[in-house]
């Protein structure tokens, strides 16, 4: 009995897929690879090129400074991708603009980690058009469904109430602050069957004939206004306080992400006034982003720190 068990279970592992291993999931040790997101047109002709990322560790944080490993042509390397990458899913974290005659060029961005190179190639592509609808329903706004109301949603917007460029020392606090608003209020809290407005149909016609509504199927995250500072370029250990929210799409329960259950979006600060403090643990020249969201779309400013020893 006991070999013809072995032979049952040497039979079971002859049989799993030769591609299960790609079920795993790794802290460290893995790849990033680039994302083209999409694009849209803008209202002078001129085209918004969307990009983000998918790190493929759940804790190791990547440093790729601007050059050979970290380039996006024709036109760079730096055309203001991040050189810190976070864990996991990172969509529609930076853009480039093209003008109007871009046509069937291709913007490439090389990205090389742990050793492997790998690119993500921009184009106007009929099928990676994108619009406010589709950005939300990719970063899982608005977890009872779609909404078409989405289409008159306006990003949130976002001051920094703090000088830069700023310069500071290994240690020492650097009081941060930044202000968020979000006047019109979309997407609300409420869930799918949002009424349409009037114009909804005429506007519906009138999209490029390539659009296809998005059906979602990604992770939903919570509609309101939040704002979390990040650390966009920069190699060294940034600490803040208080712990900010993570932008990126942390799944894992009790994870302080807005993709993570159970999860709350917090009460906005009186005055829109987000505060918060960062100490640098290693010299070097830091981008830290401040990013604002609704739930489906976001804004971001970015403070420039030279932190000297």
């Amino acid at each position: 009995m006991y070999f013809r068990l072995l032979a049952v279970s040497a039979l079971v592992l002859l049989l799993i897929p030769g591609g299960a291993n790609a079920q795993l999931t790794y802290s460290s040790g893995q790849t990033v690879s680039p994302a083209f997101e999409g694009w849209w047109q803008n209202d002078d002709g001129t085209y918004t090129l969307f990009f983000g990322y998918m790190n493929d560790n759940w804790e190791e944080e990547l440093d790729v400074p601007i050059g050979p490993a970290n380039q996006i042509d024709p036109g760079g390397p730096d055309r203001g991708q991040p050189t810190h990458f976070l864990p996991r899913r990172n969509m529609f974290l930076f853009q480039v603009e093209v003008p109007a005659d871009f046509g069937d060029q291709e913007l490439v961005w090389t990205l090389t980690t742990h050793g492997v190179t790998q690119r993500a190639y921009a184009s106007l592509r009929t099928d990676y058009l994108v619009d406010k609808q589709v950005i939300g329903t990719e970063v899982g706004a608005n977890r009872g469904g779609v909404s078409q109301d989405w289409q008159w949603n306006e990003p949130p917007e976002v001051t920094l109430g703090v000088d830069q460029p700023r310069r500071v020392r290994v240690g020492e606090p650097l009081p941060l602050v930044a202000f968020a608003t979000d006047a019109d209020g979309i997407p609300s809290s409420t869930k799918a069957g949002v009424t349409l407005r009037p114009s909804a149909s005429r506007q519906q016609s009138e999209r490029h004939p390539a659009y296809r509504p998005p059906a979602q199927v990604v992770p939903g995250n919570p509609n309101g206004l939040r704002l979390s500072w990040f650390v966009y370029r920069g190699a060294g250990e940034v600490n803040f306080e208080p712990v900010q929210m993570k932008v990126w799409q942390d799944t894992r329960p009790y994870a302080n992400s807005p993709w993570s259950p159970p999860f709350e979006v917090p009460p906005v600060p009186p005055e829109g006034k987000w505060e918060a403090v960062a100490t640098f643990e290693e010299p070097g020249t830091y981008v830290l982003r401040a990013l604002a969201s609704d739930g489906a779309l976001f804004s971001a400013q970015d403070v420039v720190v030279t932190v000297t020893p």
